[in-house]
């Protein structure tokens, strides 16, 4: 996907110098890989612990598969492998056909004539999900492959079908910016092709990786500003990750300064109605492949604009432990709510159950009008749960259409004396553990300390996406 051909007259052959890229994203600088590790696996620890086994006892993972809408935002999947507690932080790349998308990659890995560069051009070139990821050799995995190793993140990807499997791919390389992130191409979007063309479910596969992305780049250039349903459609999928999209204008150096003025408010005008914000959004405004600017340009404008996405991108990295824990804690909580939400329809059905009642007609009558029963309004009123954080009702009905709901204990009766209450253990990681590891890492202490005393369990969780 790169940029238009440029007149003859342009410099095309002369490559443009990369070395601000190194200093902003601080690739020379060696990382304290212990204290990552140590922190790294304390979380972990927390997780299996105090998180997973509520998971397991109320079966959240099937919940999540009947969830449309109920979580919107980024999520650790139906449960938090190992693989996504350890994975990268995930830079997502999308947008029509031919924007740019790969030649960007290529430019920011600095892949130029590289056996391994993605492949780029005029017409729609990328057609598969292409996922550039750091290893100790140059070496192409198969979707396959990475859908069968639980070591990664990617095994979630074996439901939507082998069809979807033969268009991923994995690359490993040796790079000092894989160490640190994942990259993901896309295929372009094509408005006149519809979704039975490409032989998977081209949306559920992009809101899969919509849900785990950490960044996310929504590419245009100047000949592609039409806003069709395809990509319309994309937007209404990242509702709610508004924090996370950085748009890009792409092949700016293309245009004249006024034509470039133009097309900016003309692609202003046409994302305006698909961004649910009250702040207009940001749009960068560069060329980004490897060859020097196009003469008589705004090339310092084009290299602040490309610094500025650069820096956005150095904070998702030097941020990348903090938004663990973050999103940890968040899965932990709608672990919780859950666990609660199950215990009172549990505690609900045993009050109204009497010796000539019907089982199956009790609750269906609890799971059709749970508002009529106070499920959720008693959460709400007993413990520290905003309204806000509460999974969709209809959700329930379709989970105990398969979990009957004799299969489950109520909160009480889950404590052992050895390894004590399950809504105990998970409070204690919500309301103190993953604060005071997360302290610790903000104040550069060893990570470990569980005492609220010497870590402050009450400070407020770092804003990922703001600039010091």
């Amino acid at each position: 996907m790169a940029p238009v051909n440029k007149p003859k007259e342009d410099v095309t052959s002369v490559l443009r110098d990369r070395s601000h890229i190194d200093e902003t994203l601080r690739l020379a600088m060696e990382e304290k890989a212990g204290d990552y590790a140590a922190a790294l696996e304390r979380l972990r620890k927390i997780y299996h612990t105090s998180i997973k086994p509520m998971e397991q006892a109320y079966k959240y993972n099937e919940l999540r598969q009947h969830e449309i809408s109920a979580y919107p935002g980024r999520t650790l999947g139906d449960s938090a492998t190992d693989g996504e507690i350890t994975s990268k932080p995930m830079v997502l790349f999308l947008g029509p056909w031919s924007v740019g998308k790969s030649s960007m990659i290529n430019y920011l890995l600095g892949l130029h004539d590289h056996p391994y560069q993605l492949y780029t051009g005029a017409e729609p070139t990328t057609s598969e999900f292409t996922v550039i990821m750091h290893g100790e050799k140059i070496r192409s995995v198969e979707g396959i492959v990475m859908a069968a190793d639980s070591s990664r993140s990617f095994s979630p990807l074996e439901k939507f079908g082998q069809n979807f499997l033969e268009k991923l791919i994995g690359i490993e390389m040796p790079h000092k910016l894989l160490e640190r992130v994942t990259f993901v191409d896309t295929p372009g979007i094509i408005e006149n092709r519809k979704q039975q063309e490409r032989g998977y479910p081209f949306n559920d596969v992009c809101q899969w990786f919509i849900d785990r992305a950490d960044l996310i780049f929504v590419v245009f250039d100047p000949t592609k500003l039409d806003v069709g349903l395809e990509l319309e459609m994309l937007f209404r999928q990242l509702k709610g990750r508004e924090s996370q999209i950085r748009i890009i204008l792409n092949k700016a150096d293309n245009l004249a300064t006024q034509d470039l003025m133009r097309v900016y408010g003309a692609l202003f005008w046409s994302l305006a109605p698909l961004i649910n914000v009250t702040e207009p959004p940001r749009v960068y405004v560069s060329s980004f492949w490897p060859y020097d600017y196009a003469p008589d340009t705004s090339r310092e404008l084009f290299k602040r604009e490309e610094i500025s996405l650069l820096e956005d991108l150095n904070q998702v990295i030097e941020n990348r432990m903090e938004n663990k824990i973050a999103f940890i804690r968040q899965h932990g909580i709608r672990v919780r709510i859950h666990g609660l939400l199950v215990d009172r329809y549990v505690q609900t059905f045993k009050e109204k159950m009497s010796f000539f009642s019907d089982p199956e007609l009790v609750f269906q009558e609890i799971v059709d009008d749970p508002d009529k029963f106070y499920i959720f309004k008693s959460i709400l009123a007993k413990t520290n749960v905003s309204k806000f954080d509460l999974p969709n009702r209809d959700a329930y009905r379709d989970f105990f259409g398969i979990n009957p709901i004799t299969n489950f204990k109520p909160l009480s009766a889950q404590c052992s004396y050895i390894g004590g209450c399950l809504l105990d253990k998970i409070e204690k990681a919500i309301t103190t553990e993953l604060p005071a590891l997360l302290s610790s890492i903000n104040s550069g202490k060893q990570p470990g300390l569980s005492s609220c005393e010497a870590t402050g369990c009450g400070e407020k969780p770092k804003n990922r996406y703001r600039k010091n």
